[in-house]
């Protein structure tokens, strides 16, 4: 089977791996010069299939109006996109799923793609002996008030449910786990740890898997643009691409945020809009001063990540359509958290920034499966979590594509296709 990838970000070059290995002749097309340019370039490195969980959860809609009103909250929303038919409407999506009982069902979902991601790219490591400042020493989400803590009690019961480990610790506990918050101790009332979770560069890991996808076949296409799917008789007949016009038996849309427009053109409607996050990365200097994997500060919704011998902290949500400039007052809020809690751990001198766009639906659900067009699959939709699904949405489409069986249930991702 001759397969067309569209994208290559992580979802694309896993999907393609899996693919390839399955024994099909698997073609990517980029648009940039190389693998994880974008989204997948410089994301907080996050594996954390215990942390995952939609933005989209009881009290949100009050916290989100606190949060555009404080100098480092985590929420910015442009006014003039705001008023834009696209916004308005995923806006009012996310907000029906604002209830105990959405966030309950979507957040299971999504740990299971994320603990079955994790065990995927578990086997990918053992298999291609794939290096990319890999840690796995867990997550530790930080609470500065009790009330995160009190909080955190259903995300608590969700975690119970699906099997996943977890500890409630105390402040001391806390730099038990992260002894480079020593200083900060009295900043900290309690943290929930989730000791399965991961981290690595998701660049890195990209680069190494396409490198290998190379070897087994897969044929990637640099520096080209998507011009056109070409739709007759119900199914997709090709795709132009850079003037030239390609042709495969199935066909793959992985290419984010960016996936709703190319939908639209051949009338599929997919609820993913894009979320702007911002990163910085610095160099350690003070290993005891330093994150030893990844603390996630409940209080900014920033993650401040080690990656070998760097430090990656990565937050904020900007609704802002597809604008990619970088914001000072973002940045410094970035700045204010690795700094308040990890002061002498990098240098921040030398501070590199980025910014990507998540392509996030409203209940925060990724969507995987197969579109209306016999031969079209959508990979896309991963929002923040698109570097600790990436393995296992790959292996998912792949199955869904050969028509194999699954090893979980691919139904959970397809709502949005119905």
């Amino acid at each position: 089977m001759r397969v067309l990838i569209l994208g290559g970000g992580v979802i694309g070059v896993c999907s393609a791996w899996y693919l390839s290995r399955a024994g099909h002749q698997v073609t990517v097309v980029e648009r940039q010069a190389e693998t994880a340019m974008e989204t997948s370039f410089a994301n907080a490195g996050q594996v954390s299939p215990g942390y995952a969980a939609p933005w989209a959860a009881p009290g949100v809609p009050k916290k989100a109006v606190t949060w555009l009103m404080q100098k480092h909250g985590p929420l910015r929303i442009d006014p003039i996109t705001f008023f834009t038919p696209s916004l308005q409407k995923w806006v009012w999506s996310m907000l029906l799923q604002c209830n105990a009982e959405a966030y309950a069902h979507n957040k299971s979902r999504m740990v299971t793609l994320a603990e079955y991601s994790r065990d995927c790219l578990r086997e990918l490591r053992s298999e291609l002996d794939l290096a990319y400042d890999q840690r796995s020493a867990g997550t530790l989400q930080l609470f500065r008030k009790r009330k995160q803590l009190n909080a955190s009690r259903q995300d608590v019961e969700v975690l119970s449910k699906s099997g996943v480990e977890y500890e409630v610790l105390d402040a001391d506990g806390c730099v038990n786990a992260e002894p480079g918050l020593h200083r900060v101790v009295d900043k900290i009332v309690g943290g929930l740890r989730l000791p399965g979770d991961e981290t690595g560069d998701c660049f890195l890991f990209t680069k190494c898997l396409a490198e290998k996808a190379r070897q087994s076949g897969v044929r990637f296409v640099f520096g080209q643009h998507i011009d056109r799917i070409e739709i007759d008789k119900g199914a997709v007949q090709g795709v132009e691409v850079g003037g030239e016009r390609m042709q495969a038996d199935k066909y793959l849309l992985a290419t984010g945020s960016y996936s709703t427009a190319l939908a639209r053109s051949i009338g599929i409607k997919l609820p993913i809009y894009p979320v702007k996050g911002y990163s910085l990365t610095v160099p350690v200097v003070d290993d005891s001063s330093a994150p030893q994997s990844t603390i996630m500060d409940e209080t900014y919704k920033v993650a401040i990540t080690r990656l070998g011998d760097r430090i990656r902290v990565g937050g904020t949500a900007e609704l802002t359509g597809f604008n990619l400039s970088l914001r000072e007052r973002r940045t410094d809020t970035l700045n204010f958290v690795v700094n308040d809690l990890f002061a002498d751990g990098g240098d921040q001198s030398q501070a590199r920034y980025w910014t990507g766009l998540r392509p996030m639906t409203p209940d925060g659900v990724p969507i995987i499966g197969q579109t209306r067009f016999d031969n079209l699959y959508i990979n896309s939709g991963h929002g923040t979590l698109g570097w600790t699904m990436a393995a296992g949405s790959g292996r998912l489409i792949a199955d869904l594509m050969c028509e194999c069986k699954t090893s979980i249930d691919a139904s959970l991702y397809q709502a949005h296709l119905a």
